[in-house]
């Protein structure tokens, strides 16, 4: 309201200034025309031809250079020069001034001309009164006196009610907001039915709201199956470290801590998948690297060692993608793990390329020849902790999470990581397919397939 009330000041001081600015120049000119009529008298030497004043002009008096007043309208006879003696120079001046032998009610605008004549250097004092100058000074002032406040009040209640309307749905979303805690995730705040910004500003906190909801039910699910997961190699090591107490036959210690030292090891690749997990969940950047995947997944076969099946590989060289070796090593591990993990005779990897012109990306398919993933379980096995046949996965060391960090790992890469169909038959194309699908069991085996950005051209890659 500052701002309004220092706007309206302005205004109304600029209304006043231009108001009596266009009536002076009224004034002006009228006893301006009728100063230049007795100047052009005083140079003819005919001042004794002056008329009374005209119409706009209040009193007419001539003064000679030495202060002497040569002719004067009656309402100024026997009166004094109105300006004091002076040198006098030829030209034109505008004086506001309150005569007082016209008793000094109004102010009066005095045009002097100062004119050559016979008898020398001579004023010419014409004056207008501006008494409707004050007038309407007093009734414009009056006006905005009155006027102004109301004015500044009216607004100040419009911009009131309409602030106040605008942001009540802001203030609904900001109690409801305020309101809500990490128990109340479910809740949402009102989105008003218009279509400004104010209803999309709540469609987005829902949105995020929606969010943290999913993030909160994931995490309270983790940290359930992660409590489960953990109480199973703790409670069994746990026995059997109170069995090799408990035995006093040394020749049975070996077995006993071997089998506590399995579970050990089990329980710490738990805990690293765990933290692994965190830190994907954490939303860590990927450290930018330029790398040829081709000797990433050499890489990663080769360091694998005792394989139960051997793994046959089928590498594109040259597909230089940017991401973390570390991170795109786990994701062709945990891949080789799952494959190993349920194949019978056969494990393949395949790595190629596929689409056009500036859309190419590098596709990683490793395939098994064994059971297979059920078409209702495609997406439910990327799921943290799940396991399609809990006592076989057990039995193999799997606790669920292998493919659920391959995908969040791919994911941060930008890439994908599904569940293909596998070919049958002579069908070529796929990268894998014939080879596991030929002979007896076409029909089973799982393919996993990983898709990738390319990098797009520029420097070598790294190593």
């Amino acid at each position: 309201m500052s701002v309004v009330a220092v706007a309206l000041s302005v205004a109304s001081f600029a209304l006043l200034g231009l108001l009596e600015g266009n009536l002076l120049r009224n004034a002006e000119r009228d006893a301006e025309q009728q100063a230049v009529v007795v100047a052009q008298l005083a140079a003819d030497g005919n001042l004794d031809r002056m008329r009374p004043p005209g119409i706009g002009a209040e009193f007419v008096q001539v003064v000679n250079a030495r202060g002497r007043v040569l002719r004067a309208t009656p309402n100024l006879a026997g009166a004094a020069a109105l300006a004091p003696v002076k040198p006098l120079r030829p030209g034109t001046e505008f004086h506001t001034w309150r005569v007082r032998p016209l008793g000094g009610e109004h102010r009066q605008r005095v045009v002097q001309l100062t004119t050559q004549t016979p008898q020398g250097l001579v004023s010419v004092f014409v004056g207008t009164s501006l008494r409707d100058v004050d007038a309407a000074d007093d009734t414009t002032t009056a006006a905005l006196a009155v006027g102004g406040p109301l004015l500044l009040a009216t607004v100040a209640l419009v911009t009131w009610r309409v602030t106040g309307r605008a942001l009540g749905p802001v203030e609904a979303i900001r109690a409801e907001v305020a309101e809500i805690t990490d128990r109340d995730l479910h809740r949402r705040v009102p989105v008003p039915p218009t279509r400004d910004e104010v209803a999309r500003l709540a469609e987005t906190m829902n949105r995020t709201l929606d969010r943290l909801e999913s993030s909160g039910i994931r995490q309270r699910q983790f940290i359930a199956d992660a409590s489960h997961e953990l109480r199973s190699p703790i409670t069994v090591l746990r026995t059997q470290l109170e069995v090799a107490l408990a035995v006093r036959d040394p020749e049975s210690w070996p077995e006993l801590i071997g089998g506590a030292l399995e579970d050990t090891e089990r329980l710490q690749r738990l805990c690293s998948d765990l933290l692994l997990l965190a830190r994907i969940d954490a939303a860590q950047p990927v450290a930018a690297v330029r790398l040829d995947l081709g000797d990433v997944v050499d890489k990663a076969v080769r360091a694998r060692l005792g394989d139960r099946v051997p793994v046959r590989t089928t590498l594109e060289r040259g597909l230089e993608v940017e991401g973390s070796e570390l991170w795109l090593t786990r994701v062709v591990t945990n891949l080789l793990d799952n494959a190993q993990r349920f194949a019978d005779r056969r494990v393949e990897l395949v790595l190629r390329s596929a689409g056009g012109p500036g859309h190419r990306t590098a596709v990683l398919e490793v395939g098994d020849d064994g059971p297979g993933i059920p078409a209702a379980d495609r997406d439910r096995v990327f799921e943290r902790f799940t396991r399609l046949d809990d006592s076989r996965s057990r039995d193999h060391g799997g606790s669920g999470l292998g493919l659920a960090i391959a995908r969040d790992l791919t994911a941060h890469h930008g890439g994908t990581l599904t569940v293909g169909e596998r070919a049958h038959g002579s069908e070529r194309g796929t990268g894998l397919g014939t080879g596991l699908g030929a002979g007896p069991g076409a029909a089973h085996g799982a393919l996993l397939v990983v898709r990738l950005p390319l990098a797009p051209n520029g420097a070598p890659p790294r190593g």
